[in-house]
């Protein structure tokens, strides 16, 4: 259990996004450990070009206007979720 870097939420479950996608050359790059619901929601909104073109930091992805309204409201749901 840890912390989710990009919602902030404690005590969660996370797993490691490659801020580069490794199909774009981020194997070894920096990653953050994100709780599963944000990881998901990345994937499913954005393409890996899309990621490794304009969302390659933590604050870019904060900032999205498509992933900034996900994020006020997964951290408003209970860590179990």
């Amino acid at each position: 259990m840890g912390t989710c870097e990009l919602c902030g939420r404690q005590m969660v479950e996370t797993t490691v996004h490659h801020l580069l996608p490794k199909e774009k050359g981020g194997t070894f790059g920096t990653t953050a450990n994100l709780c599963i619901p944000c990881h998901k929601q990345i994937h499913a909104l954005y393409t890996n070009e899309e990621i490794a073109t304009r969302l390659t930091t933590l604050p870019e992805l904060r900032g999205d206007e498509k992933l900034s309204s996900f994020i006020r409201w997964i951290r408003k749901q209970p860590s179990t979720k």
